[in-house]
């Protein structure tokens, strides 16, 4: 009895242990811009253990939205964990992005009210890829992953912490 009793012990012990993360990616980071309308402005900066900030400034919860939302104070710094399938879906789209081959810049800036995307990738391996695409109109791809970045501003669970 003494044997099982230890044996069980031993099997929970080593179960309970946390497995290491193992991505390519480091830190994932996307910054929306404001533009001449209501497009939503924050940042958001997901971990590869799903952790994540969401820097909310403005236009991220509001049905609607007023040019009077800019004379008030930003709306808060949240945190939270991106759900499993949420994040599987993220690397999914990263992976198809092929990141490290993107342009640094995309889009013309001969229209003046369009907002500008920012994602920001820093590579297990040390590397970083940092993109910049005003208009969000550098590639069908890109598209996708920056209203992925939107909805997880509204379907994920985030706690205020400031």
């Amino acid at each position: 009895m003494k044997y099982i009793l230890g044996l069980c012990a031993f099997i929970f012990l080593f179960s309970c242990t946390s497995q290491k993360v193992n991505s390519k990616y480091s830190k994932i980071e996307y910054q929306a811009t404001p533009c001449f309308g209501f497009c939503p402005v924050f940042t958001m900066t997901i971990n590869p253990d799903r952790t994540a900030v969401f820097e909310a400034e403005h236009f991220n919860f509001t049905d609607k939205p007023s040019k009077d939302e800019f004379s008030k104070p930003r709306e808060g710094t949240f945190k939270g964990t991106i759900k499993e399938a949420d994040y599987n879906k993220l690397i999914s789209l990263l992976d198809g992005l092929e990141v490290k081959n993107l342009n640094d810049k995309y889009g013309e800036k001969n229209i003046t009210d369009l907002p500008t995307s920012y994602l920001r990738i820093n590579f297990a391996d040390g590397t970083s890829k940092n993109v910049e695409d005003y208009g969000k109109r550098g590639s069908e791809k890109l598209s996708e992953m920056y209203h992925f970045f939107e909805n997880l501003r509204k379907n994920q669970q985030w706690i205020k912490v400031k």
